[in-house]
């Protein structure tokens, strides 16, 4: 018998890859596919948002309001490697709140 542990952890592999190819998404799919066979789970979409929306009032959230996560991810992925050399320990906070996202 297939395990919904092993499931969710090949699932999270195949999302967790920073350059996906065509066997990456054949093998997702069909983890997807079995677990939802299996285990009833329903299939979740991953596909990016149009456009951000964010509503906090601030000036950054008034600049990227609109704008494609696709344009706004290079500046902030420059932005965070600034800020693991200027500041490690900030670097490092910033990223511990990412990772339990």
């Amino acid at each position: 018998m297939i395990r919904l542990d092993d499931l969710e952890e090949a699932i999270s592999e195949c999302q967790g890859q920073r350059n996906p190819n065509a066997d990456t998404c054949i093998k997702l799919a069909a983890y997807l596919t079995i677990k939802r066979e299996l285990y009833g789970a329903p299939v979740q979409s991953f596909a990016a948002p149009e456009e951000v929306t964010l509503n906090s009032g601030s000036e950054f959230a008034e600049a990227v309001e609109g704008l494609s996560p696709s344009a706004i991810l290079p500046v902030m992925d420059e932005l965070m490697t600034t800020l693991q050399v200027v500041n490690p320990r900030l670097y490092a906070a910033v990223m511990r709140k990412i990772e339990v996202l």
